[in-house]
């Protein structure tokens, strides 16, 4: 078993669409209706996406 590394990834359905709002623990936002493609854009951080401007960065 891997150990926490602190990082959050939320994903979240947005009601009546078949749409999924995808944030990385660095504050970068996407929307995506595929899953595997929404993972494959969170696990690629931080090549892929930047953090958005004044989001905490740890």
């Amino acid at each position: 078993m891997s150990s926490p590394t602190g990082e959050v990834y939320r994903i979240d359905w947005l009601p009546g669409t078949d749409v999924l709002h995808g944030t990385c623990h660095c504050g970068a936002e996407h929307t995506e209706q595929d899953p595997v493609v929404m993972w494959e854009w969170m696990l690629a951080h931080p090549q892929g996406h930047e953090p958005r401007k004044g989001a905490r960065h740890e």
